[in-house]
């Protein structure tokens, strides 16, 4: 059981590394939804251990690779919390979508702020990253949910399931 969850919150983190250049522009701004994608299926499918795990591997790949931010790790993470945390107790996908984006959009960006501010020295307000966090993980999550209804709908999702 341990095994198959390891393996496919690998198999997310490696998809979420290699797409993490992937943006969609909205409006002046762009989003990068695939982070956003990655938490929402590790919460449905792995739960909240591996799902804040795989967060945190996938922003710290990230920003080994020069392809990331220090930002990465709260928006990630707290999003993938909440989202998983949320199913767990719920069984409602609509909960892990909405966890998702709270988590991520709100909760995440407004955690930011300590980081801008201390961390890597710039000037930020309170609420400067929750629009351009909720633009990405509003995205992501749209994704995740065409995703995982069609999952749902096709029955494959029972394999998945038992894992």
């Amino acid at each position: 059981m341990k095994l198959k969850k390891l393996t496919i919150s690998a198999m997310l983190v490696a998809v979420a590394v290699v797409l993490s250049s992937f943006s969609i522009p909205i409006g002046p701004s762009r989003c990068f939804p695939i982070q956003h994608l990655c938490n929402v299926l590790a919460a449905v499918f792995l739960g909240p251990v591996y799902g804040v795990s795989m967060a945190f591997c996938t922003a710290l790949i990230r920003n080994l690779l020069g392809t990331g931010s220090l930002l990465a790790f709260p928006g990630s993470m707290v999003g993938a919390f909440v989202s998983a945390m949320i199913f767990k107790y719920t069984r409602s996908k609509i909960g892990a979508y909405l966890g998702e984006v709270i988590g991520t959009g709100i909760l995440g960006g407004m955690l930011c702020y300590p980081i801008a501010s201390m961390m890597m020295g710039q000037k930020a307000a309170l609420f400067t990253f929750v629009g351009p966090f909720l633009a990405s993980t509003l995205c992501g999550t749209v994704i995740a949910a065409v995703i995982i209804t069609a999952l749902y709908k096709s029955k494959a999702v029972r394999l998945i399931e038992n894992i």
